[in-house]
């Protein structure tokens, strides 16, 4: 089975059926053979933003953990595993969150759905 990891912006224009999202990222999001996951540092990025006031959403934050099972979608918790992956791998992406979801991506043998090209510079399969 396809296990694939979205990345923060990828879920957010997603539930928000936003123009943003590419159209072979919708595909891959609404494939049903695929295992969609959502990370765990991608809800506290997004709370963490949104307290800061660096990001507007839709809807209260938590509202945000209902849209992951109401679209099939699996929360990826974070692992041992994933913090030794991060004390490894280069630093190509500034972002802490981003480099953990690559992390995971890595850890869990995920293909990541994100329009940020940053995530090209690490070894993780990367879509848009």
């Amino acid at each position: 089975m396809k296990k694939q990891v979205l990345d923060t912006h990828t879920f957010l224009w997603f539930i928000n059926e936003s123009a943003d999202l590419s159209s072979k990222a919708l595909k891959m999001i609404e494939d049903p053979e695929a295992s969609t996951f959502v990370s765990i540092a991608s809800f506290w990025e997004m709370a963490i933003k949104f307290k800061l006031g660096k990001l507007e959403l839709r809807m209260p934050v938590s509202k945000l953990f209902e849209n992951l099972s109401g679209n099939g979608f699996r929360l990826l918790p974070i692992s041992f595993q994933d913090t030794l992956v991060i004390s490894t791998s280069p630093t190509h992406h500034a972002d802490p969150f981003d480099r953990m979801i690559i992390a995971q991506a890595i850890t869990n043998q995920s293909t990541i759905i994100t329009r940020d090209k940053a995530f090209c510079q690490y070894e993780v399969k990367v879509e848009w």
